[in-house]
């Protein structure tokens, strides 16, 4: 493998013109410039990236830390169109982009600062995180810039930010939604408890049935931690012995699974039975009938995320959170019942 070593006396420079070459200095020529690049595609040559930030005074690199995403559905693109929205915001900044996927065992392993101090990240992006992981925890007090997606915690110190829809007046929008079509006979298909968003979106959904006289107990809740199977077991079992005018789930993947069910009792969909969803997945336009669900603009989340960790990098800015807009997205799966 060639060095800067190697290039230098190709080019016929010294070893610190490449490497002012590399780190823009506007002391060498043009000419200089073009030669030693030439001279390294040449040889094959690329500087360490790590190496140049480790003898900066200043980390240029970014972390968005991913947990748990090698487990999702393959129909859930959320992830991906996050990553989309930080790396096409961070490609136009001064910053370099690493993507690093962890799970809960790594987390235990090596503490959230071991993994960012060896890597020599200068900031984060946390996606995936939920309130009982150790990384979250250990982000309360820690002294490295960083975004979590999803989460808002008000007490932690730091420089920590945090960008997310607005769960619980989403949760709200959609319970209000059903119940101003006369549903009354409501299945909540909730996620993970230990999530913020699944802790949200209940809160948004009591506050819908508050309005119109009802509590948490009129309903039925099953728990289907954000998966598809599950929501289909659990919906299955359940039709065996009840039939509700309406499943609200918390996600468009329990959804799925949701409708899957319904139809397989030999329901209709929104005819017997409605179903709402939460997250406006690319197949969710496409279910039969088309699915009325809460879009979130995951790309604009990542873009808005990257936003900020530049801001609190740069202006040292501390517990900043941003909502983005979400929207109701009215589709064929929900029916207007008669008033009783």
């Amino acid at each position: 493998m060639a060095t800067i070593k190697d290039v230098a006396k190709k080019a016929g420079v010294s070893i610190s013109v490449v490497s002012k070459t590399y780190n823009n200095y506007v002391d060498v020529s043009e000419e200089t410039r073009q030669r030693i690049f030439a001279v390294a595609k040449e040889l094959n040559y690329s500087p360490n990236i790590v190496a140049k930030n480790l003898s900066s005074k200043k980390q240029m690199t970014f972390g968005l830390i991913s947990s748990g995403v090698l487990n999702d559905n393959e129909k859930d693109n959320n992830a991906f169109d996050i990553f989309k929205g930080v790396y096409r915001e961070i490609s136009e900044s001064r910053f370099e982009l690493s993507i690093y996927l962890i799970d809960s065992q790594k987390q235990k392993q090596q503490s959230y600062v071991q993994y960012c101090r060896e890597r020599n990240i200068g900031g984060a992006i946390l996606q995936g995180i939920r309130t009982d992981d150790q990384y979250y925890t250990e982000l309360i007090n820690t002294d490295i810039p960083c975004v979590v997606l999803d989460i808002m915690n008000e007490t932690a110190n730091g420089m920590i930010g945090s960008v997310s829809i607005d769960n619980a007046e989403a949760s709200k929008e959609m319970a209000l939604h059903l119940l101003e079509r006369n549903h009354r006979r409501l299945v909540i298909m909730t996620g993970t408890k230990e999530t913020y968003v699944n802790k949200e979106r209940m809160k948004g959904l009591e506050e819908a049935l508050h309005v119109y006289g009802m509590k948490l107990s009129d309903v039925d809740v099953l728990d289907a931690d954000f998966s598809e199977e599950m929501a289909y077991s659990l919906t299955k079992e359940y039709l065996e012995t009840k039939q509700p005018t309406a499943f609200l789930c918390f996600s468009d993947l329990m959804a799925f699974g949701v409708m899957r069910a319904v139809k397989e009792a030999g329901f209709k969909i929104p005819e017997d039975v409605s179903v709402t969803g939460f997250d406006d997945l690319v197949f969710s336009g496409f279910t039969q009938p088309p699915l009325t669900t809460v879009k979130q603009d995951f790309v604009e989340i990542g873009k808005v995320a990257a936003q900020l960790l530049q801001d609190i990098k740069e202006k040292k800015l501390e517990r900043q959170h941003i909502w983005v807009k979400h929207r109701l997205m009215e589709r064929e799966s929900v029916k207007t019942l008669p008033r009783n």
